[in-house]
Protein backbone atom coordinates (compact mmCIF):
# COMPACT_ATOMS: atom_id res chain seq x y z
CA UNK A 1 0.00 0.00 0.00
CA UNK A 2 1.39 3.38 -0.98
CA UNK A 3 0.07 6.83 -0.08
CA UNK A 4 0.96 10.21 -1.56
CA UNK A 5 -0.87 13.55 -1.62
CA UNK A 6 -0.22 16.82 -3.50
CA UNK A 7 1.15 19.83 -1.69
CA UNK A 8 -1.02 22.96 -1.94
CA UNK A 9 -0.12 26.24 -0.32
CA UNK A 10 -0.44 25.87 3.46
CA UNK A 11 -2.96 27.89 5.38
CA UNK A 12 -2.06 29.42 8.72
CA UNK A 13 -3.99 28.19 11.77
CA UNK A 14 -2.27 30.23 14.45
CA UNK A 15 -5.37 30.27 16.65
CA UNK A 16 -5.53 26.48 16.97
CA UNK A 17 -4.38 24.98 20.27
CA UNK A 18 -2.24 22.57 18.22
CA UNK A 19 -0.36 25.56 16.78
CA UNK A 20 1.27 26.26 20.15
CA UNK A 21 3.00 22.87 19.92
CA UNK A 22 5.17 23.96 16.99
CA UNK A 23 3.58 21.86 14.23
CA UNK A 24 3.93 22.71 10.54
CA UNK A 25 1.12 24.81 9.02
CA UNK A 26 0.21 22.15 6.43
CA UNK A 27 -0.25 19.63 9.24
CA UNK A 28 -2.42 22.06 11.21
CA UNK A 29 -4.68 22.36 8.19
CA UNK A 30 -4.99 18.58 7.95
CA UNK A 31 -5.76 18.35 11.68
CA UNK A 32 -8.53 20.91 11.24
CA UNK A 33 -9.95 18.84 8.37
CA UNK A 34 -10.15 15.86 10.73
CA UNK A 35 -12.20 17.93 13.17
CA UNK A 36 -9.70 17.85 16.03
CA UNK A 37 -9.42 21.01 18.10
CA UNK A 38 -7.70 20.14 21.38
CA UNK A 39 -4.58 17.97 21.76
CA UNK A 40 -4.80 15.15 24.29
CA UNK A 41 -2.52 15.14 27.35
CA UNK A 42 -0.06 12.66 25.80
CA UNK A 43 0.09 14.82 22.66
CA UNK A 44 0.70 18.01 24.62
CA UNK A 45 3.48 16.34 26.57
CA UNK A 46 5.31 14.58 23.74
CA UNK A 47 4.99 16.68 20.57
CA UNK A 48 7.39 19.50 21.57
CA UNK A 49 10.04 17.02 22.76
CA UNK A 50 9.85 14.98 19.55
CA UNK A 51 10.07 18.10 17.39
CA UNK A 52 13.14 19.04 19.41
CA UNK A 53 14.71 15.74 18.38
CA UNK A 54 14.77 13.99 21.75
CA UNK A 55 14.39 10.26 22.24
CA UNK A 56 11.06 9.69 24.02
CA UNK A 57 9.35 6.92 25.95
CA UNK A 58 5.62 7.60 25.82
CA UNK A 59 3.43 5.67 28.25
CA UNK A 60 -0.32 6.22 28.22
CA UNK A 61 -3.53 4.26 28.26
CA UNK A 62 -5.01 3.04 25.02
CA UNK A 63 -7.32 5.46 23.24
CA UNK A 64 -5.45 8.57 24.37
CA UNK A 65 -4.05 9.59 20.99
CA UNK A 66 -0.58 8.03 21.05
CA UNK A 67 -0.47 7.57 17.27
CA UNK A 68 -0.91 11.28 16.61
CA UNK A 69 1.49 12.01 19.46
CA UNK A 70 4.38 10.69 17.39
CA UNK A 71 3.17 11.05 13.77
CA UNK A 72 2.38 14.78 13.97
CA UNK A 73 5.80 15.91 15.27
CA UNK A 74 7.67 13.48 13.00
CA UNK A 75 5.85 14.88 9.99
CA UNK A 76 6.95 18.35 11.06
CA UNK A 77 10.58 17.24 11.48
CA UNK A 78 10.69 15.50 8.10
CA UNK A 79 9.12 18.48 6.32
CA UNK A 80 11.72 20.83 7.78
CA UNK A 81 14.59 18.67 6.54
CA UNK A 82 13.04 17.43 3.29
CA UNK A 83 15.41 17.21 0.32
CA UNK A 84 15.95 15.11 -2.79
CA UNK A 85 19.14 13.57 -1.38
CA UNK A 86 17.32 10.69 0.30
CA UNK A 87 15.09 9.60 -2.55
CA UNK A 88 14.69 5.82 -2.86
CA UNK A 89 15.42 5.54 0.86
CA UNK A 90 13.31 5.18 3.98
CA UNK A 91 13.45 8.20 6.27
CA UNK A 92 11.17 7.17 9.16
CA UNK A 93 10.54 3.56 10.18
CA UNK A 94 7.58 2.67 12.40
CA UNK A 95 7.33 -0.89 13.72
CA UNK A 96 3.99 -2.19 14.99
CA UNK A 97 2.91 -5.67 16.14
CA UNK A 98 -0.05 -6.40 13.85
CA UNK A 99 -1.27 -5.86 10.32
CA UNK A 100 -4.33 -3.96 11.49
CA UNK A 101 -2.27 -1.51 13.51
CA UNK A 102 0.10 -0.96 10.57
CA UNK A 103 -2.85 -0.09 8.32
CA UNK A 104 -4.36 2.17 10.97
CA UNK A 105 -1.11 4.11 11.48
CA UNK A 106 -0.65 4.46 7.71
CA UNK A 107 -4.17 5.84 7.32
CA UNK A 108 -3.51 8.38 10.07
CA UNK A 109 -0.19 9.49 8.57
CA UNK A 110 -1.82 9.82 5.14
CA UNK A 111 -4.61 11.96 6.61
CA UNK A 112 -2.26 14.25 8.54
CA UNK A 113 0.13 14.63 5.59
CA UNK A 114 -2.49 15.28 2.91
CA UNK A 115 -1.16 18.81 2.30
CA UNK A 116 2.53 18.08 2.75
CA UNK A 117 3.49 15.74 -0.09
CA UNK A 118 4.87 13.11 2.30
CA UNK A 119 4.98 9.54 0.97
CA UNK A 120 3.87 6.57 3.09
CA UNK A 121 4.31 2.84 2.51
CA UNK A 122 3.32 -0.25 4.48
CA UNK A 123 4.87 -3.67 4.91
CA UNK A 124 3.05 -6.59 6.56
CA UNK A 125 2.30 -10.26 6.08
CA UNK A 126 -0.78 -11.97 4.73
CA UNK A 127 -0.68 -10.12 1.40
CA UNK A 128 1.50 -10.17 -1.71
CA UNK A 129 5.10 -9.04 -1.34
CA UNK A 130 5.30 -7.46 -4.81
CA UNK A 131 3.64 -4.08 -4.10
CA UNK A 132 5.65 -3.78 -0.89
CA UNK A 133 8.93 -4.56 -2.68
CA UNK A 134 8.07 -1.94 -5.31
CA UNK A 135 7.37 0.63 -2.61
CA UNK A 136 10.69 -0.16 -0.87
CA UNK A 137 12.58 0.24 -4.14
CA UNK A 138 10.92 3.59 -4.77
CA UNK A 139 11.65 4.80 -1.25
CA UNK A 140 9.33 6.67 1.09
CA UNK A 141 9.29 9.18 3.92
CA UNK A 142 7.36 6.85 6.23
CA UNK A 143 7.48 3.07 6.27
CA UNK A 144 5.09 1.38 8.70
CA UNK A 145 5.79 -2.35 9.08
CA UNK A 146 5.43 -5.48 11.13
CA UNK A 147 8.85 -6.82 12.17
CA UNK A 148 8.36 -10.25 10.58
CA UNK A 149 7.60 -9.14 7.02
CA UNK A 150 10.14 -6.32 7.13
CA UNK A 151 12.85 -8.72 8.27
CA UNK A 152 11.91 -11.09 5.47
CA UNK A 153 12.07 -8.44 2.73
CA UNK A 154 15.13 -6.74 4.19
CA UNK A 155 16.94 -10.08 4.27
CA UNK A 156 16.30 -10.37 0.54
CA UNK A 157 18.00 -7.03 0.01
CA UNK A 158 14.89 -4.91 -0.50
CA UNK A 159 14.87 -1.38 0.89
CA UNK A 160 17.54 1.17 1.70
CA UNK A 161 17.55 2.00 5.40
CA UNK A 162 20.82 3.90 5.49
CA UNK A 163 18.99 7.24 5.74
CA UNK A 164 16.54 6.39 8.53
CA UNK A 165 16.29 9.48 10.72
CA UNK A 166 13.73 8.14 13.18
CA UNK A 167 12.64 4.77 14.49
CA UNK A 168 9.32 4.29 16.30
CA UNK A 169 8.39 1.18 18.26
CA UNK A 170 4.63 1.38 18.72
CA UNK A 171 2.88 -0.97 21.14
CA UNK A 172 6.36 -2.00 22.28
CA UNK A 173 5.03 -4.11 25.14
CA UNK A 174 2.86 -6.10 22.76
CA UNK A 175 5.72 -6.73 20.34
CA UNK A 176 7.74 -8.23 23.17
CA UNK A 177 4.80 -10.40 24.22
CA UNK A 178 4.50 -11.69 20.66
CA UNK A 179 8.13 -12.74 20.49
CA UNK A 180 9.36 -10.06 18.11
CA UNK A 181 12.43 -9.06 20.12
CA UNK A 182 14.96 -11.07 18.01
CA UNK A 183 13.54 -9.60 14.80
CA UNK A 184 13.58 -6.07 16.24
CA UNK A 185 17.18 -6.47 17.39
CA UNK A 186 18.24 -7.57 13.91
CA UNK A 187 16.42 -4.69 12.23
CA UNK A 188 17.71 -2.04 14.63
CA UNK A 189 21.33 -3.15 14.18
CA UNK A 190 20.99 -2.39 10.47
CA UNK A 191 19.82 1.21 11.06
CA UNK A 192 22.06 4.27 11.43
CA UNK A 193 23.24 4.76 15.00
CA UNK A 194 22.60 8.49 14.75
CA UNK A 195 18.83 8.57 14.74
CA UNK A 196 15.89 9.56 16.91
CA UNK A 197 14.20 6.60 18.62
CA UNK A 198 10.70 6.76 20.06
CA UNK A 199 9.00 4.05 22.06
CA UNK A 200 5.28 4.05 22.86
CA UNK A 201 3.44 1.63 25.08
CA UNK A 202 0.38 1.34 27.30
CA UNK A 203 2.52 -0.19 30.02
CA UNK A 204 6.13 0.18 31.15
CA UNK A 205 7.48 -3.19 32.23
CA UNK A 206 11.02 -4.06 33.25
CA UNK A 207 11.52 -5.60 29.80
CA UNK A 208 10.55 -2.33 28.13
CA UNK A 209 12.90 -0.38 30.40
CA UNK A 210 15.71 -2.75 29.41
CA UNK A 211 14.88 -2.17 25.76
CA UNK A 212 15.03 1.60 26.12
CA UNK A 213 18.57 1.37 27.52
CA UNK A 214 19.57 -0.71 24.51
CA UNK A 215 17.98 1.37 21.74
CA UNK A 216 17.69 4.94 23.05
CA UNK A 217 20.02 7.73 24.14
CA UNK A 218 19.03 9.57 27.31
CA UNK A 219 15.31 9.14 26.58
CA UNK A 220 12.73 11.42 28.10
CA UNK A 221 10.03 9.47 29.93
CA UNK A 222 6.57 10.93 29.44
CA UNK A 223 3.91 9.12 31.41
CA UNK A 224 0.26 10.13 31.32
CA UNK A 225 -1.93 8.44 33.92
CA UNK A 226 -0.96 5.64 36.26
CA UNK A 227 0.90 2.66 34.86
CA UNK A 228 -1.26 -0.29 33.84
CA UNK A 229 -4.39 1.51 35.00
CA UNK A 230 -7.41 1.25 32.67
CA UNK A 231 -8.94 4.41 31.35
CA UNK A 232 -11.18 6.17 33.86
CA UNK A 233 -13.81 6.64 31.14
CA UNK A 234 -14.49 2.88 31.10
CA UNK A 235 -17.02 1.37 33.52
CA UNK A 236 -15.81 -2.12 34.50
CA UNK A 237 -18.41 -4.79 35.30
CA UNK A 238 -17.45 -8.34 36.26
CA UNK A 239 -20.07 -11.09 36.43
CA UNK A 240 -19.89 -14.62 37.79
CA UNK A 241 -20.54 -17.07 34.98
CA UNK A 242 -20.21 -20.86 34.80
CA UNK A 243 -18.18 -21.75 31.72
CA UNK A 244 -21.08 -23.69 30.20
CA UNK A 245 -23.35 -20.62 30.38
CA UNK A 246 -21.06 -18.03 28.79
CA UNK A 247 -22.79 -18.08 25.42
CA UNK A 248 -26.21 -17.90 27.09
CA UNK A 249 -25.09 -14.92 29.16
CA UNK A 250 -23.76 -13.21 26.05
CA UNK A 251 -27.12 -13.63 24.30
CA UNK A 252 -28.88 -12.34 27.41
CA UNK A 253 -26.74 -9.19 27.45
CA UNK A 254 -27.25 -8.56 23.74
CA UNK A 255 -31.00 -8.33 24.25
CA UNK A 256 -30.28 -4.84 25.56
CA UNK A 257 -30.21 -2.41 22.60
CA UNK A 258 -27.78 -0.23 24.56
CA UNK A 259 -25.11 -2.76 23.51
CA UNK A 260 -25.10 -1.26 20.06
CA UNK A 261 -21.49 -1.77 18.97
CA UNK A 262 -19.84 -4.64 20.82
CA UNK A 263 -16.31 -6.04 20.73
CA UNK A 264 -16.06 -9.56 22.19
CA UNK A 265 -12.74 -11.14 23.16
CA UNK A 266 -12.25 -14.89 22.89
CA UNK A 267 -9.23 -16.91 23.99
CA UNK A 268 -8.82 -19.00 20.83
CA UNK A 269 -9.49 -18.87 17.11
CA UNK A 270 -11.94 -21.76 17.21
CA UNK A 271 -13.68 -20.18 20.17
CA UNK A 272 -14.16 -16.93 18.25
CA UNK A 273 -15.64 -18.79 15.29
CA UNK A 274 -17.97 -20.75 17.58
CA UNK A 275 -19.26 -17.56 19.20
CA UNK A 276 -20.08 -16.14 15.77
CA UNK A 277 -21.94 -19.29 14.73
CA UNK A 278 -24.03 -19.13 17.89
CA UNK A 279 -24.75 -15.44 17.39
CA UNK A 280 -25.86 -16.12 13.82
CA UNK A 281 -28.33 -18.64 15.23
CA UNK A 282 -29.80 -15.81 17.30
CA UNK A 283 -29.99 -13.53 14.24
CA UNK A 284 -27.26 -11.27 15.64
CA UNK A 285 -24.88 -9.95 13.00
CA UNK A 286 -21.25 -10.64 13.78
CA UNK A 287 -17.81 -11.42 12.34
CA UNK A 288 -14.57 -12.83 13.71
CA UNK A 289 -10.99 -11.69 13.23
CA UNK A 290 -8.05 -13.89 14.19
CA UNK A 291 -4.82 -15.30 12.78
CA UNK A 292 -6.59 -17.90 10.63
CA UNK A 293 -8.38 -15.17 8.72
CA UNK A 294 -6.65 -13.68 5.68
CA UNK A 295 -5.73 -10.02 5.75
CA UNK A 296 -8.53 -9.27 3.29
CA UNK A 297 -11.07 -11.08 5.48
CA UNK A 298 -9.92 -9.24 8.57
CA UNK A 299 -10.09 -5.87 6.84
CA UNK A 300 -13.57 -6.57 5.50
CA UNK A 301 -14.80 -7.60 8.94
CA UNK A 302 -13.29 -4.53 10.57
CA UNK A 303 -14.74 -2.23 7.91
CA UNK A 304 -18.19 -3.81 8.29
CA UNK A 305 -17.95 -3.21 12.03
CA UNK A 306 -16.94 0.42 11.50
CA UNK A 307 -19.81 0.95 9.04
CA UNK A 308 -22.39 -0.52 11.41
CA UNK A 309 -23.15 -3.45 9.09
CA UNK A 310 -22.46 -5.89 11.94
CA UNK A 311 -23.25 -5.39 15.60
CA UNK A 312 -20.64 -7.68 17.18
CA UNK A 313 -16.97 -8.16 16.31
CA UNK A 314 -15.29 -11.18 17.92
CA UNK A 315 -11.50 -11.06 18.21
CA UNK A 316 -8.56 -12.85 19.74
CA UNK A 317 -5.85 -10.86 21.51
CA UNK A 318 -3.37 -11.30 18.66
CA UNK A 319 -5.80 -9.76 16.19
CA UNK A 320 -7.11 -7.04 18.49
CA UNK A 321 -4.30 -4.52 18.12
CA UNK A 322 -5.23 -1.95 15.53
CA UNK A 323 -8.93 -2.08 16.33
CA UNK A 324 -9.23 1.67 16.67
CA UNK A 325 -12.93 2.17 16.04
CA UNK A 326 -14.92 5.13 17.26
CA UNK A 327 -18.20 4.40 18.96
CA UNK A 328 -17.58 0.97 20.49
CA UNK A 329 -20.13 0.96 23.31
CA UNK A 330 -19.11 -2.26 25.04
CA UNK A 331 -16.17 -4.62 25.31
CA UNK A 332 -17.04 -8.11 26.56
CA UNK A 333 -14.32 -10.40 27.84
CA UNK A 334 -15.98 -13.70 26.98
CA UNK A 335 -12.75 -15.42 28.06
CA UNK A 336 -10.43 -14.03 30.71
CA UNK A 337 -7.09 -12.99 29.14
CA UNK A 338 -4.14 -15.38 29.46
CA UNK A 339 -1.78 -12.42 29.75
CA UNK A 340 -3.16 -10.20 32.50
CA UNK A 341 -1.71 -7.07 30.87
CA UNK A 342 -4.03 -7.72 27.92
CA UNK A 343 -6.98 -6.78 30.13
CA UNK A 344 -5.90 -3.15 29.98
CA UNK A 345 -5.56 -3.22 26.20
CA UNK A 346 -8.85 -5.02 25.71
CA UNK A 347 -11.05 -2.67 27.68
CA UNK A 348 -9.23 0.31 26.19
CA UNK A 349 -10.97 -0.40 22.88
CA UNK A 350 -13.99 1.42 24.34
CA UNK A 351 -14.09 4.74 26.19
CA UNK A 352 -11.58 6.16 23.71
CA UNK A 353 -10.70 9.84 23.42
CA UNK A 354 -12.63 10.68 26.61
CA UNK A 355 -15.82 8.97 25.41
CA UNK A 356 -17.73 6.76 27.84
CA UNK A 357 -17.64 2.99 27.52
CA UNK A 358 -18.42 -0.21 29.39
CA UNK A 359 -16.28 -3.33 29.78
CA UNK A 360 -17.97 -6.59 30.89
CA UNK A 361 -15.94 -9.61 31.97
CA UNK A 362 -17.23 -13.16 32.52
CA UNK A 363 -15.57 -14.73 35.57
CA UNK A 364 -15.49 -18.48 36.15
CA UNK A 365 -14.16 -20.22 39.26
CA UNK A 366 -10.93 -20.91 37.38
CA UNK A 367 -10.43 -17.16 36.87
CA UNK A 368 -10.59 -16.10 40.50
CA UNK A 369 -6.86 -16.43 41.15
CA UNK A 370 -5.99 -14.45 38.00
CA UNK A 371 -8.56 -11.83 38.98
CA UNK A 372 -6.81 -11.23 42.30
CA UNK A 373 -3.46 -10.88 40.48
CA UNK A 374 -5.04 -8.48 37.98
CA UNK A 375 -6.22 -6.27 40.83
CA UNK A 376 -2.63 -5.98 42.05
CA UNK A 377 -1.46 -4.97 38.57
CA UNK A 378 -4.02 -2.21 38.07
CA UNK A 379 -4.11 -1.21 41.75
CA UNK A 380 -7.88 -1.41 41.98
CA UNK A 381 -10.45 -3.77 43.50
CA UNK A 382 -12.78 -5.21 40.87
CA UNK A 383 -16.12 -6.28 42.33
CA UNK A 384 -17.49 -9.50 40.86
CA UNK A 385 -21.12 -10.45 41.42
CA UNK A 386 -24.07 -12.09 39.71
CA UNK A 387 -25.62 -10.57 36.59
CA UNK A 388 -29.02 -9.10 37.57
CA UNK A 389 -31.93 -10.76 35.80
CA UNK A 390 -29.93 -13.73 34.56
CA UNK A 391 -31.21 -17.24 35.36
CA UNK A 392 -28.24 -19.09 36.80
CA UNK A 393 -30.31 -22.24 37.38
CA UNK A 394 -30.80 -22.98 33.70
CA UNK A 395 -28.96 -25.79 31.97
CA UNK A 396 -26.52 -25.09 29.19
CA UNK A 397 -27.85 -25.96 25.72
CA UNK A 398 -26.53 -29.15 24.17
CA UNK A 399 -23.64 -28.66 21.80
CA UNK A 400 -24.27 -29.49 18.16
CA UNK A 401 -21.80 -31.50 16.07
CA UNK A 402 -20.36 -28.42 14.31
CA UNK A 403 -19.00 -27.25 17.64
CA UNK A 404 -16.90 -30.34 18.18
CA UNK A 405 -13.77 -28.71 16.90
CA UNK A 406 -10.49 -29.85 18.36
CA UNK A 407 -9.21 -26.95 20.39
CA UNK A 408 -5.76 -26.89 21.96
CA UNK A 409 -5.00 -25.16 25.19
CA UNK A 410 -2.80 -22.33 23.89
CA UNK A 411 -0.58 -22.56 26.93
CA UNK A 412 0.12 -26.25 26.31
CA UNK A 413 -0.14 -26.72 22.54
CA UNK A 414 2.80 -26.40 20.20
CA UNK A 415 0.86 -25.58 17.05
CA UNK A 416 -0.99 -22.39 17.92
CA UNK A 417 0.69 -19.47 16.19
CA UNK A 418 -1.62 -17.12 18.07
CA UNK A 419 -0.22 -18.02 21.48
CA UNK A 420 3.32 -18.96 20.66
CA UNK A 421 4.05 -15.31 19.93
CA UNK A 422 5.01 -16.27 16.41
CA UNK A 423 5.68 -13.18 14.31
CA UNK A 424 3.62 -13.14 11.13
CA UNK A 425 4.76 -12.00 7.77
CA UNK A 426 7.11 -14.32 5.93
CA UNK A 427 9.11 -17.46 6.50
CA UNK A 428 12.09 -15.69 8.09
CA UNK A 429 9.96 -13.56 10.38
CA UNK A 430 7.78 -16.52 11.33
CA UNK A 431 8.65 -20.04 12.44
CA UNK A 432 12.38 -19.60 11.99
CA UNK A 433 12.25 -16.64 14.31
CA UNK A 434 11.60 -18.95 17.24
CA UNK A 435 14.75 -20.89 16.35
CA UNK A 436 16.88 -17.80 15.84
CA UNK A 437 17.59 -18.70 12.19
CA UNK A 438 17.19 -15.23 10.72
CA UNK A 439 18.59 -14.32 7.39
CA UNK A 440 20.57 -11.10 7.72
CA UNK A 441 18.69 -7.83 7.36
CA UNK A 442 21.14 -6.22 4.94
CA UNK A 443 21.52 -3.08 2.87
CA UNK A 444 20.30 -3.19 -0.75
CA UNK A 445 22.17 -5.67 -2.88
CA UNK A 446 23.93 -7.38 0.04
CA UNK A 447 23.60 -10.95 1.23
CA UNK A 448 25.91 -10.95 4.21
CA UNK A 449 26.21 -13.87 6.55
CA UNK A 450 26.23 -13.52 10.29
CA UNK A 451 24.01 -10.46 10.47
CA UNK A 452 24.79 -6.76 10.28
CA UNK A 453 27.65 -5.44 12.34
Amino acid sequence: MYYSRPFPSPTHFDSMPFASLGLDASILKAIADQGYTEPTPIQKATIPSIIEGLDVIGVAQTGTGKTAAFTLPLLTRLLRTKSNANRARVRCLILAPTRELVVQIAENVAAYSRYSGVTVATCYGGVSERPQIAALRKGCDFLIATPGRLLDLGSQGHGDFSAVECLVLDEADRMLDMGFLPAINTIVRALPKERQTLMFSATLSREIETLTKQFQKSPKLIEVGRRSNPAETVTQLLYECPGALKQVMLHHLLKDPALAMVLVFARTKHGADRICRKLAGEKITSAAIHANRSQAQRQRALQAFKNGEIRVLVATDIASRGIDVDGITHVINFDFPDQLEDYVHRIGRTGRALAKGTAITFITRENLGDLRRLEKIIGKHLHCGKLPGFDYSQQAPARVPEDFVRERDPRAGAHSSERQGRPQGGRHGGYRAAQGKYRPFGRPGTRRQGGPK
